[in-house]
């Protein structure tokens, strides 16, 4: 199954708006015969693309695969189909499909006497590549990660407005890895106006990597015609003319967002987590003092420490020198798409 979550990985970001899917086909033996992934929609869904490159070796065999395999013909066929007519013997999942017109996959298999198993990592695997995919399939808009780079004192530049770099180059590489997984990155037109960012996913030289996601800028001030988000040629580019975390969300929904990085300054982000926008935190913390400049997290609303905005830590670990903080907001009412 890991293996299987490793293949969803590696094409996390480039199958939206179906989800990021792995898996392995092992021969009657044991042995690993053909790993697959989800392609881009209209391409091969992961079993598809495993039991191809298995062949004839899966028949007697045992599929693992990170999602229920669909039952459903959309773009292509049911991938049910193809387990029973490769003579798959047993399917391992992790995750029961949510959507109702794909669901019944394993039924399906069980009907025709295939061992099926459900709940393999199941954890682990909802808290990866199909973390976003699950969220949109539960509230009907994309799941939101807020990324902030702070000192210790929570600051996120220096008096003069200077931020690069609070963090180290492992940090840094971390969030350009980040960021091809995405389907779009979000920030303020005051972090635009600021900072001049480009907010593409590069490699530590400087190149694109191969998935670049939308760089969506919010506000309702004008990009500078030099600005680097209005370059040609490095990834699309798409200015919401609006300040309401709703309307944002309810535009990406209409674009098949998924999976959506929220790196605005303190204003938006404050914004966000006001609405209840905000699904996930990640703090790259810098063992470093600024003492004056911008704070991370502007309003959020939070007038009184009855109305805190409680965290939920998942992981903790070291970036480099830098330490990072990956935590979910509790549950709190969800920012829906606007009417």
């Amino acid at each position: 199954m890991r293996r299987a979550l490793a293949a969803s990985d590696r094409v996390h970001g480039t199958t939206s708006p179906n989800p990021a899917v792995g898996c392995v086909v092992l021969d009657r033996d044991g042995r690993v015969v053909g790993t697959g992934a989800t392609s881009p929609p209209g391409g091969p869904h992961a079993e598809r693309a495993a039991l191809a490159e298995a062949g004839p070796r899966a028949a007697g065999g045992t599929a693992v695969v990170t999602l229920e395999p669909c039952n459903h013909t959309g773009r292509t066929a049911p991938c049910v189909d193809g387990l029973l007519e490769a003579g798959i013997s047993r399917v391992y999942t992790a995750l029961a499909d949510p959507n109702p017109v794909a669901a019944g996959g394993l039924d399906r298999l069980r009907a025709a006497g295939v061992e099926v198993t459900l709940g393999t990592l199941a954890t682990e695997v909802a808290r990866g590549p199909l973390r976003g995919w699950l969220h949109r399939q539960r509230t009907g808009r994309p799941h939101v990660t807020w990324k902030v780079a702070t000192t210790l004192d929570g600051r996120v530049a220096a008096a003069d407005g200077s931020s690069r770099w609070i963090t180290g180059p492992e940090a840094r590489g971390e969030v350009h890895d980040l960021r091809r997984r995405m389907d779009a990155i979000v920030a303020g037109t005051g972090t635009v106006l600021a900072d001049d960012p480009v907010l593409t996913a590069r490699h530590p030289d400087g190149t694109l990597r191969d998935h670049q996601p939308l760089r969506v800028v919010v506000g309702n001030r004008d990009v500078p015609p030099g600005a680097r988000l209005r370059a040609e040629g490095v990834a699309p580019a798409l200015h919401l003319r609006t300040r309401d975390p709703a309307e944002v969300l309810a535009e990406l929904t209409r674009r098949d967002v998924v999976d959506l990085l929220l790196e605005g300054g303190p204003t938006l982000a404050g914004a966000f987590v006001a609405a209840g926008a905000v699904d996930r935190v990640l703090v790259h913390l810098a063992p470093a003092l600024l003492g004056a400049g911008p704070h991370a997290l502007g309003d959020a609303g939070v007038g009184t420490i009855a109305d805190i905005v409680r965290l939920q830590v998942d992981e903790v670990r070291r970036a480099g020198g830098d330490i990072v903080v990956d935590a979910v907001i509790d549950p709190r009412p969800a920012c829906g798409p606007a009417e």
